[in-house]
């Protein structure tokens, strides 16, 4: 008898601790499901919205994140996704607007929001860009966007206003290679400094540095004896540049070792000549800036 009521008076205490346990967590769940979700997403989505108007814009990129966080989903979260980027663009955080931007590219490719994520990713880099004889690796990361930007979403606002960047991005990766080429010239590592040349003409031809690349190829071919090279990229340079003080070094070059420009249509210069369109070079634009997006909540 004794061990039955021992057995049950352990029963008993057994229960109630169950039943002090399932209270203690009945009641905080619910609590931090209130907490988790205090607004309905487009409350949470105006809210931020309005943050924005008002300049705080590290308050609404967090706000935005939020809707996506809290309720994944509901219409809004999509759209916070990007919104989040852009607020953080504005308040001047890169590598978060960059971040959150690859995020939503990864997770939604495609979407109507995507063209600006995408523009996003592009500005946060074409801000980083550094002067020409320092790391180039913003400025080719940027043009890697433009480019997504030009061949992916050819009729979006953003897709349309890249081109003058493109145009900057390329200025300034084809000037770091001058750069090298003459550094490798100066101490005549001509094989060394023909590469970047090279690189200028066949990846850079639209900018205003394959002039130059061109007559800095003479002088390296002449230098190493390679004439018929010399000749020919003296001939491009002066069909394409007649007025170029850069043809008349060139020119003058070849005259001294008794040569003249001859154009050889077999060789690898030529052929890279004639593989790129031509088009005009207009000045420089000033650097444009993001715009504020305007995305609605509906469909799409």
């Amino acid at each position: 008898m004794k061990s039955a009521h021992h057995i049950r008076k352990t029963l008993s205490t057994v229960s109630v601790l169950f039943a002090l346990m399932l209270a203690g967590c009945g009641g905080p769940k619910l609590e931090t499901s209130a907490v988790l979700n205090p607004d309905p997403p487009s409350k949470m989505y105006a809210d931020a919205d309005a943050m924005m108007s008002k300049g705080n814009f590290e308050d609404a990129a967090q706000k935005f994140e939020a809707v996506d966080r809290e309720h994944p989903y509901s219409p809004e979260a999509r759209k916070s996704i990007v919104m989040a980027a852009y607020a953080y663009y504005r308040g001047g955080k890169s590598a978060e607007a960059i971040a959150t931007a690859e995020r939503y590219v990864a997770m939604h490719p495609g979407t109507k929001e995507a063209p600006l994520a995408h523009h996003i990713i592009a500005q946060s880099y074409f801000d980083q860009m550094n002067k020409s004889d320092r790391d180039q690796t913003a400025s080719r990361k940027a043009l890697e966007q433009l480019k997504i930007l030009k061949a992916r979403y050819p009729d979006s606002e953003y897709a349309r206003d890249a081109d003058n960047q493109i145009r900057i991005c390329n200025d300034s990766l084809a000037a770091q290679e001058m750069n090298v080429g003459r550094y490798y010239l100066d101490r005549h590592n001509y094989v060394g400094a023909i590469n970047r040349f090279k690189t200028v003409v066949s990846d850079y031809q639209t900018t205003a540095h394959v002039e130059e690349a061109l007559a800095r190829l003479v002088e390296c071919y002449m230098a190493l004896g390679i004439t018929k090279e010399a000749q020919n990229a003296a001939a491009i340079l002066g069909h394409n540049y007649p007025d170029s003080r850069w043809y008349k070094d060139s020119y003058t070059l070849l005259a001294s070792g008794g040569l003249a420009p001859a154009e050889d249509s077999d060789s690898w210069l030529s052929k890279a000549w004639n593989s790129v369109p031509k088009v005009s070079m207009p000045t420089m634009p000033s650097m444009p800036k993001i715009t504020m997006p305007s995305i609605g909540l509906g469909s799409g």
